[in-house]
């Protein structure tokens, strides 16, 4: 029977051990290959305390949280600390191929990725949300991974470390690159998304909801849209240049012109049913966007 409690795997040991696989060759990074790991073990959920770069085939069995992987075809995806993956109930899909890279927190202590890999968006993004990549991008990213796997495979002196690190800021700046040409390229998912989210606002601004829960939060809209709030902003950035806040801000700011110019509300009336606990915060945000306060703006009306 398997295992369904979630497992915790904290250490490159462990993590050799649990999956059958030889001892490690350091401590703090390993790339393992995925062939056979469906039989090594009866956990199919497991908490990676790393950060982990997959590359994938065969992955239509494996969760992420609550989310069903829906592909088979290659992809690149992104794992950080503490987060969740899992099969299902009978175990890991027997037909998964493809590596995946695990990188302990402590082995980018005190050098330049230890702050800057935070800011890679993509290790906040669901699995239907990974990174498809073309036959010649998997070469690329395949290639750095050769080298990683080379240089902690050799013997280990003072240059190591920075030659990985070096390798691994590679990769993940390569990540970012092919994350945009996706954004592009997935024209038709992506103006879908957006069509929706507009859609979506659009109903919440409108009605009665505001009153009752305030202002649409970035995490709220991500959710009604079932994607994640990261990758939403990311999208949103690369195709229109705003932030879902921004975005949001602006369809408040469109319905506040237009119950300042049509109704009779007072401004601390019309900050309320918009979802502001403080007039004062709405005219706030009004100046910064419109530069003019509410009252100045009804004024030119008159």
């Amino acid at each position: 029977m398997k295992n369904k409690k979630p497992h915790r795997i904290n250490s490159i040991t462990e993590l050799h051990k649990l999956g059958g696989y030889d001892k490690p060759q350091h401590p703090l990074i390993s790339i393992l290959n995925l062939e056979g790991l469906a039989n090594s073990t009866d956990i199919t959920t497991v908490i990676f305390d790393f950060y982990v770069v997959s590359m994938k085939r065969g992955c239509n069995k494996l969760f992420y949280g609550q989310q069903k992987y829906d592909f088979d075809e290659g992809m690149l995806g992104f794992l950080a600390p503490g987060q969740i993956l899992r099969g299902e109930d009978n175990g890991l899909p027997h037909n998964l191929s493809g590596w995946m890279l695990f990188i302990h927190p402590d082995f980018l202590w005190n050098t330049s990725l230890a702050k800057k890999i935070k800011r890679y968006e993509y290790f906040g993004y669901n699995t239907n949300e990974a990174l498809f990549l073309s036959d010649k991008e998997e070469t690329v990213i395949n290639g750095i991974i050769d080298n990683i796997r080379s240089e902690y495979s050799s013997n280990i002196d003072k240059f190591s470390q920075d030659i990985i690190i070096s390798s691994l800021e590679t990769l993940l700046n390569y990540a970012e690159r092919f994350y945009e040409r996706q954004f592009i390229t997935r024209k038709i998912t992506n103006h879908n998304i957006l069509n929706r989210l507009e859609d979506v606002l659009g109903e919440r601004i409108n009605s009665e909801d505001l009153l009752l829960k305030g202002l649409p939060s970035v995490h709220d809209i991500a959710d009604i849209l079932n994607i994640s709030s990261k990758y939403l902003s990311s999208l949103l950035k690369q195709l229109t240049g705003q932030t879902t806040q921004q975005l949001i801000h602006e369809k408040l700011i469109e319905k506040a012109k237009e119950k300042l110019s049509t109704s009779e509300l007072s401004v601390s009336e019309i900050a309320y049913q918009l979802g502001f606990e403080h007039p004062q915060s709405f005219n706030k945000l009004f100046k910064s966007k419109t530069n003019q306060s509410p009252l100045d703006f009804r004024q030119s009306f008159n």
